[in-house]
């Protein structure tokens, strides 16, 4: 950290005390504690957020006293979770598409095209190729014994190419609201109702908790991860969480009905779990249409929760906050109080957090520049606790590339008064 975000944070830390009640040890044995192995003092800091703001603090709504009465004014204290590889390690949403895969789930589209609004020509006649067209349109693909099949819509997934290398999206999408192979996942279970859907997941779940960790499958010629974790650290979190009045969220970028599986499993329900909301035609079967957030209505894929897009949906969902207000920063009574990530698709709401950024360290350039620089002190940056990655060599780019600007090109990151970020040495893994 450099030395003028210390002394900010001093100034600020200490305005904060002298507007606080006076001390009284009481206020901090009444919170729940922390448990677990994290790196350094990230358990010690991330436990006096908890003192900081939660309920059991004693002060207003568990916020500082300066920074006013939320619970008063009826704002819940929150916080909000990134999903895959921030709660579990590896992807719940590729466990449910590999399983289904796997077991025939995925329905013949009429038209491939028209499966996502960006999927190219090339694609298109990739996936009609090599899936067929023996099977009646809704009717299951054979794709555990079709290979070329599995192989092509794994691959668009994964990689946002075909088999034979070419581009499976192409056009105009704000990239700091979607990927269309994220957008694509939930459209793939059209013509499948909720209920179907959410057994498909229960049974990867059980079969990802039962695979050995370092496990791994051969998905066509695709060799992936057979194996997924809730991580005993942050399950420890979110409980204890819960217990200090916070009000916990999971946001992802995944399939709600997935996402909904698996975050039952560290006690937060349907209720508490945003990600990518498919439209149901009046059958209550799934289609290629998305629910919107701000001022996009119901769409085919622009505005999922993805990088702005997870602000939008907490803005929206959590606050109550419509229109084009949904996409900008609130004020510090809504915003959550901790939020955690792992990848650049969170680096926004990560951000936005008043009492304490959690970064999981995967390497990505955007997040990891801004953990790194951390400019409010609130940065708690945390290796993987299953198979954490070694240290990057390079530093990672932030005066140059490392900002995802809404066209898809890279800039660099710059601080909320315009200056550059500096390049950042990769020193947590």
């Amino acid at each position: 950290m450099r030395y003028r975000h210390v002394f900010a944070w001093i100034l600020v830390a200490a305005a904060a005390l002298a507007a606080a009640p006076p001390a009284d040890s009481s206020l901090r044995t009444n919170c729940p504690r922390l448990s677990g192995s994290w790196y350094g003092d990230n358990r010690a800091r991330l436990q006096q957020a908890i003192d900081e703001w939660g309920t059991c603090t004693g002060h207003t709504g568990g916020l500082p006293q300066a920074l006013g009465p939320a619970r008063a004014g009826r704002t819940p204290v929150v916080a909000a979770f990134d999903w895959d590889n921030t709660v579990t390690k590896n992807d719940v949403t590729d466990a449910t598409l590999a399983w289904a895969l796997r077991h025939d789930k995925i329905l013949r589209p009429a038209s491939w095209k028209a499966t996502g609004k960006w999927l190219t020509d090339a694609a298109d006649t990739a996936l009609t190729a090599a899936c067929g067209t023996d099977v009646p349109v809704g009717a299951p693909l054979p794709t555990a014994t079709n290979t070329r099949c599995t192989d092509e819509i794994f691959e668009i997934r994964a990689e946002g190419r075909t088999m034979s290398g070419a581009a499976a999206f192409a056009g105009d999408w704000n990239h700091r609201r979607t990927v269309p192979q994220y957008a694509w996942v939930p459209q793939l279970f059209a013509g499948h109702t909720i209920p179907e859907l959410t057994s498909y997941a229960r049974r990867a779940r059980a079969e990802a908790l039962a695979a050995p960790v370092g496990a791994t499958r051969t998905l066509g010629t695709h060799t992936l991860p057979a194996y997924v974790r809730y991580y005993d650290q942050q399950r420890d979190l979110i409980r204890t969480l819960q217990r200090a009045g916070f009000d916990v969220y999971i946001v992802s970028a995944g399939s709600e009905p997935v996402t909904e599986v698996w975050s039952r499993g560290v006690g937060i329900d349907a209720r508490h779990t945003v990600a990518i909301r498919s439209v149901l035609d009046r059958h209550g079967r799934i289609t290629t249409w998305n629910q919107g957030c701000g001022d996009v209505p119901v769409n085919r894929g622009e505005a999922i929760p993805y990088i702005d897009g997870k602000r939008c949906w907490i803005n929206q969902e959590i606050y109550g906050v419509r229109g084009a207000a949904a996409w900008q920063r609130q004020d510090r009574r809504h915003r959550p109080a901790i939020a955690a990530g792992d990848a650049d698709t969170d680096v926004t709401f990560v951000g936005d957090a008043t009492g304490a950024h959690l970064v999981l360290n995967r390497n990505k350039s955007e997040l990891m520049c801004r953990a790194y620089d951390d400019a409010d002190g609130r940065w708690v940056i945390n290796p993987m606790f299953i198979d954490p990655l070694p240290r990057r060599r390079d530093p990672y780019p932030c005066s140059t590339s490392a900002y995802n600007a809404p066209d898809g090109s890279k800039g660099p990151l710059r601080e909320a008064d315009g200056s550059i970020v500096p390049d950042q040495e990769d020193a947590v893994h």
